[in-house]
C-alpha cells in the first residue's frame, strides 16, 4: 500500500524524524490560509513550496512542486494545480488527477543527498542505500555512477545502531553537527520503518540546510499489505482513487491482480506458475493483458469473478486459463469459468488448460458446457494456441 507524501511526513515526525512545516489543503483557499499560518513562524522572506500529491515520482518534472513567495501565488499555483493531469514518467501518458495540494515552508538547502531503506531479500535484512546524488533518480545513478550508491545492511538480531548511521553520514561528506543530525533522522527512520511495517521508505531529496540541519525534504513510502491488519494508523491513510479499479475490486475477492498493457488475459492459481504463464506467452510471441493468481483454495465465485476481472479490460482479445490442481481442484476451476463465460456472454477466443485433481471432471464439464473453450494439454500448447488464437481472430 501507498500513501501520499503529506501522510509519511506526519507518520516519520511522530519518531523524531525532521521535516519542513506543511499541511494538506483541498481548495486554494484552504491552501492560502495554510500559507498565511506557516508564514507565522517564518523568519525573513517567506518562501512556499506548493506541492500536488499523488501517488507518483517526478511531480516536479511535471510541473506539479512550485516554490513561490507570496501568498497570493500560494493561491494561485494551488488552483492552477487541483483538478489538473498531472503527467510524470510514473504515471504513463494518462497521469493522474490531483486532488490535493500540500502546502510546505521553503528551506534553505546546502547540500540535496539521497536516502532510502529497502528489504534486501538475499540477506533477509533491512538495508539503507545513501547517495551524494539527492535528487536524481537512483535508478540512474546506479546505472552510470554505482560507486556513489553506499549501503549498509543491518543485522536483525541487533537493530540499527549508531555506527551504522555514523557510517552513512561520513561516507556522505557531513560533517560537525549534520553527523550528528543524520544520525538521529536515520535511527528514527529505522525505527518507523519496523514499527509501521514498511516495505519501502525513500527520502529524495535528504536536505542538508545551510544551518547544519539534516531534514527529510520529500518522502516516499509503501507498506506490506500483509501487515495493515496490525497497522489501523496506516490502513487508514488509504487513498483508493490513487489505486487501480480493478486492482480495488480484485482485493475484495481475495485475487491477487496487477493490469498489463498486453493483449492476453491470464487466469492461473499460484504466483510463481503466474510468472512462468507471462513467460510463455512472451516467448511465442503474445503479450500478457494481466498478473492474476486466484489462489490455491478459491471457490467457483471467486473463479467467476476472477474472470469477469479479466473481460472488464477492453485490451484483452483472448484469455488463458492455466491450472495445476493440488489444493485447488480443477472441477471447480471449470465450473467458474463456464458460469463466467455465460454471465458476461464470452466474445474472446478462450484456452484452458488443466491438470490435477479433478482434472478429468473439469475436462468434462468445459466439454459439455456448450461454449468454444480450447483445451490445452500442456503450458506451451495453451501458450501456442491461444497466441494462435488471438492472432487469427484480429
Amino acid at each position: 500500500m501507498n500513501i501520499h507524501e503529506y501522510q509519511a511526513k506526519q507518520l516519520l515526525s511522530e519518531f523524531g524524524v525532521a521535516v519542513p512545516n506543511g499541511k494538506v489543503a483541498y481548495t486554494a483557499p484552504e491552501a492560502e490560509a495554510v500559507a498565511k499560518d506557516l508564514a507565522k513562524d517564518m523568519d525573513g522572506d517567506p518562501v512556499w513550496v506548493v506541492k500536488s500529491q499523488i501517488h507518483a515520482g517526478g511531480r516536479g518534472k511535471g510541473g506539479g512542486v512550485k516554490v513561490v513567495t507570496s501568498i497570493e501565488d500560494v493561491r494561485d499555483t494551488a488552483n492552477q494545480m487541483l483538478g489538473m493531469q498531472l503527467i510524470t514518467h510514473q504515471t504513463g501518458p494518462e497521469g493522474k488527477e490531483v486532488k490535493r495540494v500540500y502546502i510546505e515552508e521553503g528551506c534553505d538547502i546546502a547540500r540535496e543527498l539521497y536516502l532510502s531503506l529497502v528489504i534486501d531479500r538475499s540477506t533477509s535484512a533491512i538495508t539503507l542505500m545513501a547517495s551524494t546524488e539527492g535528487g536524481m533518480d537512483i535508478e540512474e545513478v546506479a546505472a552510470k555512477t554505482p560507486e556513489k550508491i553506499l549501503k549498509v545492511t543491518i543485522d536483525p538480531a541487533t537493530g540499527m545502531l549508531p555506527f551504522h548511521a555514523r557510517q552513512l553520514a561520513f561516507g556522505l561528506g557531513l560533517e560537525g553537527k549534520q553527523v550528528n543530525s543524520a544520525v538521529k533522522l536515520m535511527l528514527g527512520l529505522y525505527t518507523a520503518f519496523n514499527a509501521l511495517d514498511a516495505s519501502l521508505l525513500e527520502i529524495n531529496p535528504l536536505v542538508v540546510t545551510k544551518a547544519g540541519q539534516v531534514i527529510a525534504l520529500d518522502a516516499k513510502m509503501n507498506f506490506d499489505d500483509n501487515a495493515l491488519f496490525r497497522q489501523k494508523n496506516v490502513s487508514e491513510l488509504r487513498d483508493e482513487d490513487e489505486e487501480d479499479p480493478a486492482e480495488l475490486e480484485a482485493a475484495k475477492h481475495d485475487l491477487n491482480y496487477i493490469k498489463l498493457d498486453g493483449s492476453i488475459g491470464c487466469m492461473v492459481n499460484g504466483a510463481g506458475l503466474a510468472m512462468a504463464t507471462m513467460d510463455i506467452i512472451k516467448l511465442f510471441g503474445g503479450s500478457p493483458a494481466n498478473f492474476l493468481d486466484v489462489g490455491g483454495g478459491a471457490t467457483k465465485e471467486r473463479v467467476t469473478e476472477a474472470f469477469k476481472l479479466i473481460l472488464s479490460d477492453p485490451n484483452v482479445e483472448g484469455i488463458l486459463v492455466n491450472i495445476f490442481g493440488g489444493i485447488m481442484r480443477c472441477d471447480v476451476i471449470a465450473e467458474g469459468v463456464v458460469a463466467a463465460a455465460r454471465e458476461v456472454s464470452l466474445n474472446v477466443p478462450l484456452v484452458v488448460r488443466l491438470e490435477g485433481t479433478n482434472v478429468e471432471l473439469g475436462k468434462k464439464i468445459l466439454a459439455e458446457s456448450g461454449l468454444p473453450i480450447v483445451s490445452a494439454d500442456d503450458l506451451g500448447d495453451a501458450a501456442h494456441k491461444i497466441v494462435q488464437e488471438v492472432k487469427e481472430a484480429s
